[in-house]
């Protein structure tokens, strides 16, 4: 039977190349000049620190177009709030979801079972979903139903079985 997976990855080596580039744009850009902004990361956990909530926005805004440019989903960004951090400054963690969480996993296959053709089922294994159906159409309009839909999180589909 065809099948294939829905999982919701982020290539960690491009997230590493868009904070890098961030980094140099930062360097060069007068209007980050003596602001001390700086983008820190560790796994998929990125940590923005500047002098101001405007340089903050600014130095998101150089982050995202980054992000873009490297082909990563902003869907999966998690912002949390923006602190007051030492020498007058702010610092706003940012965090990159990884996996689909069985809270998705289950709005999922409610979507697949409602939406979806007849004879499609989906089943969670781990951190993916597994779609199988009798017809390789089937799976493609389950794929189409799923880029339409707006989950809050990036989806790829990979291991396509005929």
């Amino acid at each position: 039977m065809p099948s294939f997976d829905v999982v919701s990855e982020v290539d960690a080596q491009e997230l590493k190349n868009a904070v890098d580039q961030s980094q140099r744009e930062i360097a060069t850009r007068f209007d980050f000049k003596n602001t001390d902004s700086s983008i820190e990361q560790k796994d998929f956990v990125l940590t923005l620190r500047t002098v101001s909530e405007d340089r903050l926005t600014a130095l998101r805004v150089v982050l995202e177009e980054r992000l873009v440019k490297r082909g990563l989903s902003l869907k999966g960004l998690d912002y949390g709030k923006v602190e007051e951090a030492t020498h007058n400054s702010v610092r706003q963690v940012l965090t990159v979801k990884v996996g689909i969480t069985s809270d998705k996993a289950r709005e999922i296959n409610r979507l697949i079972k409602e939406k979806g053709p007849k004879g499609v089922s989906s089943q969670t294994q781990g951190e993916q979903v597994r779609v199988t159906g009798k017809k390789r159409d089937d799976l493609q309009a389950v794929m189409s139903l799923l880029k339409g839909e707006d989950l809050g999180v990036p989806l790829q589909f990979n291991n396509f079985r005929d």
